[in-house]
C-alpha cells in the first residue's frame, strides 16, 4: 500500500466527509454549534485542506485557506496515524487554538468513525442507515479518484479511461460527477449534469449500501434491474476496476 495514497484519501475522502456529517448528524451539528474557526492541514507530499467552522456549518476546502489552526505533518505517515486513531501530535501554529483538535475535532472523528464502521444492528435504524450510505458513497468515489491519480497501479488504469464525465447516482440519494480530463487526471463533485459520457445508476439507498459494503455484487443487481449503466462503457469499466482498489485502502 502507499503511503502517499492512503494520505491523500485520508485528507480528501474521509476527512472531507466531516462537511457531509455535520450537514446531516444532529450530534455532529450540536457539536459544532458554537465554533468559529478554520483548520488547516498540511501533510507533505500530499497537499494541504482546510476545514472552516462558522454558524453551526462546516466547510472542506481543498486547498491553503486562511486559518487559525494550521497542524503541519512531518510525512503522510505522520497524518496517517492521526485519522488512523494512533497517539500522534502534529506541529501547530497558534498552539491557542490546540483545544480545538483535542476536544471538538476529537469529537467529529469519533463521531464520522461512528457512522463509516456500521454493525448491522446499527443498519437497521433507518436515520443512520441514510447517514452512512451517503458517506460511504461520498468516501468511496472521492477515494477512487485519489488513487487514479496517486496510485501506481491506479495511474495506469486511469489511463486507459478515456476523457469525459461519469455520472454516478443513487436514486433518491447522492449524485456525484467524475471528470477524467485530457492528461487522464481524475476529479469528483458532488451534482448532476446533463450529458455525462456514462452513468452508473444505483437504483435506491439500499442498493448503493449493499454494493459499496461488500454484500453483494454489480452483475447480480445490473440482472435485478437494481443496477444501472450507460454510455461508453470503457469509462465505467476500469472505474470499477479502481472502485475494487479502494476497500484495500480503507480497511
Amino acid at each position: 500500500m502507499d503511503n502517499i495514497t492512503k494520505a491523500k484519501i485520508n485528507l480528501f475522502a474521509v476527512l472531507r466527509n466531516i462537511q457531509d456529517l455535520c450537514a446531516m448528524d444532529p450530534v455532529a451539528q450540536e457539536i459544532i454549534k458554537n465554533q468559529k474557526i478554520s483548520v488547516q492541514f498540511n501533510v507533505p507530499k500530499v497537499g494541504n485542506a482546510t476545514l472552516k467552522f462558522v454558524e453551526g456549518k462546516c466547510a472542506f476546502i481543498r486547498g491553503k485557506a486562511k486559518a487559525n489552526l494550521k497542524l503541519s505533518f512531518t510525512s503522510p505517515e505522520h497524518f496517517n496515524k492521526l485519522v488512523d486513531g494512533e497517539k500522534t501530535i502534529p506541529i501547530f501554529i497558534n498552539i491557542f487554538k490546540a483545544g480545538f483538535l483535542l476536544d471538538t475535532f476529537t469529537k467529529l472523528a469519533a463521531r464520522l468513525s461512528y457512522f463509516l464502521k456500521p454493525t448491522s444492528e446499527l443498519l437497521a435504524d433507518p436515520e443512520y442507515f441514510k447517514i452512512n450510505t451517503y458517506l460511504t458513497a461520498y468516501t468511496a468515489f472521492f477515494a477512487l479518484c485519489e488513487i487514479g491519480n496517486s496510485d501506481r497501479i491506479g495511474k495506469l488504469i486511469a489511463s486507459r479511461i478515456p476523457q469525459g464525465d461519469i455520472q454516478l447516482r443513487v436514486v433518491e440519494g447522492p449524485e456525484m460527477v467524475i471528470n477524467i480530463d485530457e492528461t487522464h487526471s481524475m476529479s469528483v463533485r458532488k451534482g448532476a449534469i446533463d450529458e455525462p459520457r456514462a452513468l452508473m445508476q444505483f437504483s435506491n439507498l439500499q442498493t448503493a449500501s449493499d454494493i459499496l459494503n461488500g454484500k453483494t455484487d454489480i452483475y447480480s443487481c445490473l440482472g435485478a434491474g437494481k443496477f444501472l449503466i450507460k454510455g461508453f462503457l470503457p469509462m465505467l469499466d476500469n472505474m470499477s476496476k479502481l472502485l475494487a482498489f479502494v476497500s484495500k485502502y480503507l480497511a
